[in-house]
């Protein structure tokens, strides 16, 4: 019998790291989950009084104050795929990036194979679904080097709209951003996270993207010390700043509780002591 109060099943086990919601949605159909022994359904909801298991192994629950919400900014390398396996056998983000005990790292978003730049991961997928969900318009920056330079007539179609297979698109913003011989590149943004959607707003005038780099994703920008490749962890602060963008509070009343008491957490050292907020600019020009 479904309960009226608690918060649902998916949302429950995506914020203690066992995956995505949409991923827990499918093991919800696929009858890998089981609450007080029942069989789950889409729609059940759970507190932390309920026994919860997925594939016979007891889940433990816990409330968003218990739990600590791992963010890492990733720079990821043109030539990897954001899928946990693939098919043709290419390399995955999730083989770079370190082990998490009982928990499982979630993408926030995906950046497209021949793309490179800024991916944040997170253990809470919760927090990545609020964030990818379109109604939470996250502003995402791209630097684009195209063939040529764009007319002001381009720009303007770009930024007014232009319908594709898949709707009506646009970028928020376009700025020059300089370039050397045939190349030049633009700053972009745009508050949506459809399927190639930069390159094919790029093609759909004409226009052909040999270099796409994701310099900013909110108010988190790439680290300019952060290497292709690496990773490193968000501090505390910048994480409760993603908490916070989203609705999420660190610490509220949890379903089978009460409130909990605000708990002070010693600081870790860390290489990110800051994070910028500012619109990145490149050092330097890219060749």
């Amino acid at each position: 019998m479904q309960k009226n109060n608690g918060e649902k099943l998916q949302k429950v086990l995506a914020r203690v790291g066992l995956g995505s919601r949409r991923e827990i949605e499918q093991w919800i159909e696929k009858g890998r989950l089981k609450i007080n022994n029942a069989q789950a359904k889409l729609g059940d909801r759970v507190d932390l009084n309920d026994k919860v298991e997925l594939d016979g192994r007891v889940v433990e629950l816990k409330g968003i104050e218990e739990i600590k919400q791992q963010v890492l900014i990733y720079h990821k390398p043109a030539g990897e795929m954001c899928s946990r396996s693939d098919p043709e056998g290419r390399p995955t983000i999730f083989e770079a990036l370190p082990s998490v005990r009982g928990k499982r790292w979630v993408s926030i978003g995906r950046l497209d194979f021949n793309t490179s730049g800024l991916l944040l991961v997170t253990t809470d997928g919760e927090l990545a679904n609020r964030l990818m969900h379109p109604s939470s318009e996250i502003e995402r920056e791209y630097a684009v080097r195209i063939l040529g330079r764009m007319s002001p007539e381009v720009m303007q179609h770009l930024k007014q709209g232009i319908r594709l297979e898949d709707g009506m698109a646009r970028f928020d913003d376009i700025r020059d951003a300089g370039g050397e011989g045939v190349n030049h590149w633009y700053h972009v943004i745009l508050r949506e996270g459809r399927n190639r959607e930069v390159r094919r707003l790029f093609e759909a005038q004409d226009l052909r993207v040999s270099r796409l780099i994701r310099v900013r994703f909110g108010s988190v920008t790439l680290p300019r010390f952060l290497r292709i490749g690496k990773w490193v962890e968000m501090e505390k602060e910048e994480v409760s700043k993603l908490l916070n963008s989203v609705g999420l509070s660190r610490f509220e009343p949890i379903p089978g509780r009460g409130r909990p008491r605000s708990r002070s957490v010693p600081a870790r050292p860390s290489s990110m002591k800051k994070l910028s907020l500012r619109s990145p600019r490149p050092k330097s020009k890219p060749n």
